[in-house]
């Protein structure tokens, strides 16, 4: 086992994201159930990960941005050595590729894979169950990350049930110049929750079967859309753009800001993506399994 191991995180998509209020949620942790299809795609973080010789230490060399001392890289290494009584220290170093504040799940696909490269750096050989007992302990989308690359996500989506990826569909993705905090996007759905809601959402039992069928038929939705266009307007703006070009379905993912369209066809998606790079920040990907 070479001491340097490296491993890439993908990027997801919400293709559909149903927040419940804290009322319907009957948490008292203060979260909200979620239900969500989550799709990985083929947008990567790079990360390379070494021993080191100062004990309980974590040492971050980011390049592509800069993160707080307190993060899920650190985290994730934290519920590592508390899970296995690991103690020697570690250097990561960590690429961005996937755009923060995106909605896209950076932070947890990195955390995830940083899980993945310590159990193999210091032979532990977790269970599937401590690694997913772990990954709830950091963040709430982490565990999808271990995952196959798509899924059904309940509960505050530490709740898996694994879906197979279609392969015959391509995405194109647009990033509006608004960088969206999870913190504010709930704030403004709350506060959304409290006027009379008349949006319909498909239930949880018909998803696999929506994702599964015609792009054309997909009725799925994002409770953060409408709140997070109604402040940010461009993000109304690039999914007017992605549907001009073409698009079958498109939405924004997560908390925002990053929308994406769905084509039927790689010479689509291609045309699409040459259109709207000129004027925006885009991104084309197609679905992907697990970590590379």
């Amino acid at each position: 086992m070479p001491n340097n191991l490296r491993i890439r995180a993908p990027a997801k998509l919400n293709l559909h994201l149903r927040v419940f209020s804290p009322a319907e949620s009957g948490r008292k942790d203060g979260y909200h159930n979620i239900e969500s299809v989550l799709q990985a795609v083929d947008l990567y973080d790079e990360l390379t990960a070494r021993k080191t010789a100062e004990n309980g230490t974590c040492r971050l060399e980011v390049n592509g941005m800069e993160l707080p001392a307190r993060n899920t890289l650190t985290a994730a290494y934290t519920e590592f050595c508390n899970l296995t009584g690991v103690s020697e220290g570690v250097h990561l170093v960590l690429t961005k590729r996937i755009p923060a504040g995106a909605g896209l799940g950076g932070g947890s696909s990195d955390a995830a894979a940083f899980l993945t490269l310590l159990d193999k750096l210091f032979h532990t050989e977790l269970t599937l169950k401590q690694r997913l007992y772990a990954a709830s302990r950091i963040g709430s989308d982490v565990a999808f990350f271990l995952s196959h690359g798509c899924a059904v996500v309940t509960g505050r989506g530490e709740l898996i049930r694994e879906i197979e990826a279609r392969t015959d569909i391509f995405f194109v993705l647009v990033q509006p110049d608004v960088h969206s905090s999870t913190k504010e996007a709930y704030a403004l759905l709350d506060e959304r929750m409290n006027r009379p809601q008349t949006k319909l959402f498909p239930p949880e039992a018909d998803l696999e079967n929506m994702y599964r069928g015609p792009v054309c038929n997909w009725t799925f939705v994002n409770s953060f859309t409408e709140p997070l266009t109604e402040s940010y307007p461009v993000i109304g703006r690039a999914l007017d753009a992605v549907k001009a070009c073409g698009a079958v379905f498109a939405d924004m993912t997560g908390a925002g800001s990053m929308v994406y369209g769905v084509f039927s066809s790689e010479a689509e998606a291609k045309n699409a993506y040459t259109q709207l790079c000129g004027a925006w920040r885009t991104f084309l990907v197609r679905p992907c399994t697990a970590f590379a």
